[in-house]
């Protein structure tokens, strides 16, 4: 080589230097995607298990930028040897802010992928039940992370954190007297994300409000409730800290409480009635005989002998809950037609006393003594 060369390479050598450092940066990139992606692929063959392959997956596109901050800032170093631009003086700055952009990129995707993958590991059941508590415990991870990540990277842009809290601190008071209402259901999510009075798709009423319905969803401020005539109902979340929830779906057993009276002429197959009818029940497949179970003639009525039926169904669904309760009823009047006694309705027996009054006209009635001053009217007065 002649001295024109080595005087050229001398000159130009922190160019050739970023140069070098770039194509490195590059080929480490493609390196390293290729190694992922063939992860990515032998994990998905040779595993059942999830949390690898979110890890994998969640590596990638962070790890590249890392790689690329990493390698643009190292040449700007060599290049900022050469050139007086002011601009170089930050490259450090840059760096670390990238590196911490890229590690909190990572955490994030990971914690997505990883509500994702355990998502995906439930059953039907467990995912109506459980998807409510992990979108809640995904999006305060993915809030803790940036957070944390801003505070960190104005530490290391020279912007003190003690000086941002403070102010934080006072704006904080003052957005809470301003958006009281918005913290309240705030925090009524919170705690509806931690007891779970109730999540997606379960069946919910309340004996304080006009509220019942299936809730479809659940949000930082409002949750929605489809009512069972099809209208959306949008609570704020706060409104569930001051008020009772009932929550049907959780029921064990749905409850068959009837009163079935009979003739007071039935009085002597009353008995026999009363046990067959709790025989049947607890011969009847969808009758629940580990629950309460009571039949007993419990009142004498104003026209009837009242029995009381007292059991639970195994379903908790609506709908057939009134299929077997359609049954049992019908399967007990067929009990007490069996015994020619009859269901009784309300009826009234009227004594006279004295006998009726013959009545001009009325078959029946002639020679029955009417009570003194029956039939008569009574005089005209003057006025």
């Amino acid at each position: 080589m002649d001295l024109n060369g080595i005087a050229f390479l001398r000159e130009w050598n922190w160019a050739v230097q970023a140069f070098g450092v770039v194509l490195v940066a590059l080929t480490l990139d493609l390196i390293v995607r290729v190694l992922l992606s063939r992860l990515k692929a032998q994990l998905e063959v040779r595993t059942q298990n999830l949390w690898d392959e979110a890890l994998v997956d969640a590596l990638r596109k962070p790890l590249s930028l890392l790689i690329w901050v990493v390698g643009i800032t190292l040449a700007a170093d060599i290049v900022a040897t050469e050139a007086e631009v002011a601009l170089f003086a930050y490259t450090g700055v840059v760096r670390d802010v990238g590196i911490i952009v890229s590690l909190s990129w990572f955490l994030m995707l990971l914690v997505q992928n990883m509500e994702r993958a355990y998502l995906a590991r439930l059953s039907d059941a467990d995912r109506t039940l459980d998807q409510s508590t992990v979108y809640a415990v995904s999006r305060l991870l993915r809030l803790s992370i940036l957070i944390t990540a801003v505070l960190v990277g104005l530490q290391n842009m020279g912007i003190s954190i003690s000086g941002v809290l403070a102010v934080g601190g006072v704006g904080g008071v003052a957005v809470g007297f301003a958006a009281k209402d918005l913290l309240a259901n705030f925090f009524g999510t919170v705690m509806i994300f931690l007891e779970r009075p109730f999540v997606v798709g379960e069946w919910i009423r309340s004996p304080d409000k006009d509220i019942e319905g299936t809730v479809e969803h659940i949000s930082w401020r409002l949750t929605r409730i489809r009512t069972f005539d099809k209208r959306p109902l949008y609570v704020p979340n706060a409104t569930f800290s001051s008020i009772s929830v009932e929550n049907p779906s959780r029921m064990t057993n749905r409850r068959i409480y009837e009163i079935v009276g009979v003739r007071y002429d039935d009085i002597a197959v009353v008995k026999p009635i009363v046990d067959d009818i709790k025989a049947m029940l607890r011969e009847h497949a969808d009758i629940d005989n580990d629950q309460t179970l009571i039949v007993n003639f419990n009142t004498f009525g104003p026209s009837s002998l009242d029995i009381l039926i007292y059991t639970f169904t195994r379903t908790i669904v609506w709908v057939e809950y009134h299929q077997v309760k359609q049954d049992v009823l019908l399967k007990i009047a067929e009990i007490i037609a069996k015994h020619n006694a009859e269901i009784a309705f309300p009826t009234s027996t009227i004594h006279l006393a004295g006998g009726l009054p013959e009545l001009p006209g009325v078959p029946g009635t002639a020679g029955l003594t009417p009570p003194s001053g029956a039939g008569r009217l009574p005089e005209p007065t003057d006025t």
